[in-house]
C-alpha cells in the first residue's frame, strides 16, 4: 500500500510539473518597465560637452534622468519575440561663457524601436535572453536664458538609435520577473526592471 501512495504521488507531481510548464509555453505577451544606465544619448552629451568647451562655454550642474523604458513584446514561438520599445532620458546642464551664465540647457529624448528577444533559456521561474532594437530618437533641446537680452532658444532633431542587449537574465515567478541585461545602446550599458507574462 505504501509503494502504490508513493508511485501516486510520484505520478501527480510529474503531471503537475508537465501541466506548469506547457502553461507557460502557452504565455505569449510580456511587458517589461526598466531604467538603464549610460545610454547613447549621454554618450553624445558627453562628446558635445567636450567639443563646445574648447570655445570657451563650459558647463556645470550636470544631471541626467533615465533612460526610462517600456517594452512589449509577442511570442511567436517560445524562444523568439517581437515586439517594441519606447525609451526617455533628460539631461540638463548650466551654461557659461567664462564667468558668465548664460542660462540652462535642456535635452528630452524621446525614442522607439522595433526589436526582437531571444530566449536562449525559457524555464518557468528563469530565464536567459539577448534583445536587439533598430529605431529612431526625438532629441529636443532648450536653452532656457538668464538674461532679458538673450532669448531661449529650441531645436530639434531625429537620429538613428538602437538597443542591443548581449546577457538578460531574469527570475522570478511564472508571470512577474525582475530583470538584468548588459549590453549598449540608447536603454543603456546596465538596464534592470520588471516584467510581467501573460
Amino acid at each position: 500500500m505504501n509503494r502504490f501512495l508513493i508511485l501516486a504521488a510520484v505520478l501527480c507531481m510529474g503531471t503537475l510539473s508537465m501541466n506548469a510548464q506547457k502553461g507557460y509555453e502557452d504565455i505569449r505577451h510580456e511587458i517589461a518597465v526598466g531604467i538603464g544606465v549610460y545610454s547613447n544619448s549621454q554618450w553624445i552629451d558627453d562628446l558635445e560637452t567636450v567639443t563646445t568647451t574648447f570655445n570657451h562655454v563650459t558647463f556645470d550642474n550636470e544631471s541626467y534622468k533615465g533612460p526610462l523604458s517600456v517594452e512589449y513584446f509577442y511570442h511567436m514561438k517560445s524562444w523568439l519575440g517581437v515586439g517594441g520599445i519606447f525609451a526617455y532620458g533628460r539631461h540638463t546642464q548650466d551654461v557659461y561663457y567664462g564667468q558668465l551664465k548664460l542660462g540652462e540647457a535642456k535635452d528630452s529624448y524621446f525614442t522607439l524601436m522595433p526589436a526582437v528577444k531571444f530566449d536562449w533559456l525559457r524555464k518557468s521561474h528563469f530565464g536567459l535572453y539577448s534583445k536587439l532594437a533598430v529605431g529612431a530618437t526625438l532629441r529636443s533641446e532648450t536653452i532656457e536664458t538668464v538674461s532679458q537680452s538673450m532669448t531661449d532658444a529650441t531645436e530639434s532633431a531625429v537620429h538613428f538609435n538602437w538597443q542591443a542587449s548581449l546577457l538578460g537574465i531574469e527570475a522570478g515567478s511564472m508571470q512577474l520577473r525582475g530583470f538584468a541585461e548588459l549590453g549598449v545602446g540608447e536603454q543603456g550599458v546596465f538596464v534592470a526592471g520588471v516584467r510581467y507574462k501573460f
